[in-house]
């Protein structure tokens, strides 16, 4: 763990904002429950300081990748139910239940291995079970659900209390793939409601909960949008910033048009200036690929990103900031109310998922709003 004087970046989150953002969706909801996605630590951001938080705010539900996410969150939450996406891998069925994880049912083989766990256990064990709606990713196709479905003890000791798909497109407002899966979603809960009754149907994550209320059903999954992230494209982002990370100078150096910056020399600087070397590299999550693209801020004064991004270190041309607000020691803005993820994002050609999930471990991390 880093102090802030051993790091050479300060990563602050607000966690406030987090809570903050899940209340607005699940106001947005209406009577459907909103539910927090916190796989992959919590985007990045760290699970188990948001979810207790999370909870506090009213949330009942939560999601995780696989088993030991699954384990990592129950330590830090009480009685709140923990969905699994990846579903119960081979043997890992006695951490379910010794950890009170309710697996989503992806395939056959998971049912059928959930099924005689259940059996074996002499108890009957809640699940989720996934349809494949248009991802071709995880879930079950339509004949497997139909074959489920058709055969009588294929759930012996599983409750169903939750059938699901997922939206690949949902972020597109206008996208015609939107309305095909939320059809064929919408047919398959009728095959389901006949025969559990109490049931509850999910299909929207974040940006599916803008699509409209025929998206909403009875639970949303909400993720990205609760990290303060946009969730949806070409749209004024609805969410409370969460995010900002702040880059050390560690050295200036005043240099003239026949100098080149970093590595391969693909930056030349056009006149005299000064160039500012930050701490930090592509091995804390600055992609490579915004090397050139992506910009910084001292104040309210943009600093363009110059050169390649280097392992632990990038550059930052501060030629036209004031003198007396850059020196070593100094911070620059490489996320925050100026630069957001998403613009971020879009200077490295990527999306917002992947610069918050990459963002690295030597970064002091400064929780606030608690």
């Amino acid at each position: 763990m880093y102090n802030v004087q051993q790091a050479g970046a300060v990563l602050t989150i607000d966690v406030g904002a987090i809570a903050d953002n899940w209340r607005q969706l699940a106001k947005h909801v209406g009577k459907a429950e909103c539910s927090a996605v916190v796989k992959t630590n919590a985007y990045g951001l760290g699970m188990t300081k948001i979810a207790p938080a999370l909870s506090w705010a009213g949330c009942k539900t939560f999601f995780v990748t696989n088993v030991a996410e699954g384990i990592e969150l129950r330590q830090c939450l009480g009685n709140q139910r923990v969905f699994v996406l990846h579903g119960n891998y081979s043997n890992t069925e006695s951490d379910f239940l010794a950890n009170d994880l309710i697996p989503v049912l992806n395939s056959l083989k998971q049912v059928s291995d959930w099924s005689n766990f259940a059996k074996k256990s002499g108890k009957t064990l809640p699940a989720a079970l996934h349809i494949d709606t248009g991802m071709t990713r995880l879930g079950l196709s339509f004949s497997e659900l139909n074959e489920l479905l058709n055969t009588p003890d294929a759930f012996d000791g599983i409750e169903l209390v939750m059938f699901m798909s997922h939206l690949a497109c949902s972020d597109e407002k206008d996208n015609p793939k939107n309305s095909l899966q939320q059809t064929l979603f919408y047919d398959a809960c009728k095959k389901i409601k006949k025969r559990w009754e109490n049931i509850e149907f999910s299909l929207a994550s974040s940006a599916g909960v803008f699509l409209g209320q025929e998206y909403i059903f009875d639970i949303v999954r909400t993720g990205i949008a609760l990290y303060g992230c946009n969730p949806c494209l070409h749209q004024k982002n609805p969410m409370k910033p969460v995010v900002k990370l702040q880059g050390k100078i560690l050295q200036l150096q005043d240099v003239d048009s026949s100098q080149t910056v970093g590595y391969g020399a693909t930056y030349n600087v056009p006149t005299k200036g000064r160039i500012a070397t930050v701490s930090v590299g592509y091995g804390d999550g600055i992609l490579r690929s915004a090397g050139n693209k992506a910009y910084g801020y001292i104040g309210d004064v943009k600093v363009p990103l110059v050169g390649r991004v280097s392992m632990d270190l990038v550059s930052f041309d501060v030629s036209n900031v004031p003198k007396n607000l850059v020196h070593a020691g100094a911070f620059i803005d490489l996320i925050g109310k100026n630069n957001t993820v998403d613009d971020i994002a879009l200077s490295a050609g990527t999306i917002s998922y992947e610069i918050l999930t990459n963002l690295g471990q030597r970064y002091f991390r400064n929780y606030i709003g608690e």
